[in-house]
């Protein structure tokens, strides 16, 4: 029996640019919506107006159509559960506020910070959980008419319930359960009118019809108090999931302000989407193939149930592989449009170093020998631009070949070098060299170094005059 279609979502906050950590949420609940022929909903979350920034939130909408994150309601998409950015949607958290206070379940707080904040350091010297005393919950109406009347700055507090338990099925974590008496009266509105994250993250999953909610386990003791509200407003709650977090080396949660890696770092230091949605997806999650998967397959194959527990370790290794593995799988015009469109060290493109004509021959030679664009431009100056640059291992190469190898190589390329296998048998026969002997001196001449490209296809793009000035550089170097 087939199951019905999914809505998830993604919910960032615009205060800085995307990082793995949160991408790999957003791209955990892509990928869930589309194995089952759902949706996935973006909504932004920008009512913190001090931290919110436009240029973020236009950012992460590039970043993640670059990653081919595609969503089906929200900015851009439309929809008809909108708006979609929550600074729009204060008309629909009013009407809920008012629901709330009218009935009793909300009060008004007029405690400042330094109240609050002497409150919980006296808890926590005793030994408790901190918690709102819950100060403000017994002022008669009278009281709150006058302070508001005297301009007494208020916040708006949800009156959590005594003695009861909080329950429900997270799909990673399996039953929670949460007292309330260890939970408090907690903000749902702050002093200058604005709702909290509790309350509009809340409130906007379920009039959105938000299905499951996927999102990062430190948000795991926000649900008991968010299943509260929907239950005080008779609203339905989603399914939760609760992933574990991205760390890093240290075991410390990767983030925006700790200077993780960004997706737009990635994109323009040439990192392919396909490497990064094949690692993200595999990091906390179980694949039962290593192969490389587009979107569609990633898609077909995850599930909630493969979900890890523990922390989920950033590898930069990792990354490196599935970037490798992207790199071989690309077609080769893509290839090229990828590196061509990235500047060089020295700001320039490399078409201003590949001959014309030979960027198809090129990608073809140098594709598993380079991971991102600056790879290619080395090999690009390697083979085009420089002469007479050759490390260690290349110059223990060229010298203990010898003049006599290096001038027998030079003078068969008149007779045998349109065809790097003539070639090699005819500097083989003249010089009685063989296998490593014969290749790796050639090796070290072309590229000035001991690594790298097939040297057929080498010898194709180079060009029997590049050829020679190569050669002829090696030569040179045994008169140092």
């Amino acid at each position: 029996m087939s199951r019905p279609p999914l809505k998830t979502r993604f919910a960032p906050s615009p205060t800085g640019l995307l990082h793995l950590g949160n991408v790999r949420t957003a791209l955990f609940n892509a990928l869930l919506a589309r194995g089952r022929g759902g949706r996935l909903l973006l909504r932004i979350e920008d009512t913190d107006a001090v931290r919110g920034h436009e240029k973020y939130a236009e950012a992460l909408l590039r970043d993640l159509r670059w990653l081919g994150l595609d969503w089906q309601e929200g900015p851009e998409a439309g929809g008809d559960a909108g708006p979609y950015y929550q600074s729009q949607r204060g008309p629909i958290y009013a009407r809920y506020f008012e629901a709330l206070e009218s009935r009793g379940l909300a009060y008004r707080c007029f405690c400042s910070e330094h109240e609050l904040a002497v409150a919980r350091r006296t808890q926590l010297a005793a030994g408790k959980p901190p918690r709102y005393n819950g100060r403000c919950r017994v002022l008669d109406p009278v009281q709150v008419r006058e302070r508001l009347a005297a301009g007494a700055p208020a916040t708006l507090r949800f009156r959590v319930p005594d003695g009861e338990r909080v329950a429900f099925a997270d799909r990673v974590r399996g039953r929670q359960e949460f007292a309330t008496d260890d939970i408090g009266d907690f903000v749902i509105r702050r002093s200058d009118g604005t709702p909290a994250f509790f309350f509009s993250n809340a409130i906007d999953d379920a009039t959105m019809g938000v299905d499951l909610v996927v999102r990062g386990e430190d948000h795991l003791t926000n649900t008991p108090r968010q299943l509260l509200l929907l239950r005080a407003l008779d609203l339905s709650a989603p399914d939760y999931a609760h992933i574990a977090l991205v760390v890093d080396a240290d075991g410390a949660p990767l983030s925006k302000r700790g200077g993780s890696l960004s997706v737009q770092a990635l994109r323009e230091a040439g990192w392919l989407p396909a490497a990064i949605n094949n690692y993200l997806a595999r990091l906390g999650h179980t694949y039962e193939s290593n192969d490389l998967m587009d979107f569609d397959a990633l898609a077909a194959h995850f599930a909630v149930e493969r979900l890890h527990r523990a922390p989920a370790h950033f590898d930069a290794q990792q990354l490196r592989h599935w970037q490798k593995e992207a790199v071989l799988a690309a077609p080769e015009e893509l290839l090229w449009a990828w590196l061509d469109g990235h500047a060089c060290p020295d700001n320039r493109r490399i078409r201003d170093l590949v001959p014309s004509g030979s960027e198809l021959y090129f990608v073809r030679a140098v594709r598993p020998n380079i991971v991102l664009p600056d790879d290619a431009h080395d090999w690009a100056m390697k083979l085009y631009a420089e002469t007479g640059r050759f490390d260690h291992d290349a110059r223990s190469a060229i010298r203990a070949a010898g003049a006599d190898f290096f001038n027998a190589a030079l003078a068969r390329i008149d007779s045998e070098g349109g065809d790097f296998k003539a070639y090699s048998r005819a500097v083989a026969q003249t010089t009685g060299v063989k296998g490593k002997g014969l290749y790796m001196p050639l090796r070290a001449a072309l590229t000035g170094t001991t690594h790298g490209p097939e040297l057929d296809q080498l010898w194709t793009l180079l060009g029997e005059q590049r050829v020679r000035r190569h050669l002829e550089s090696a030569l040179a170097l045994l008169d140092e």
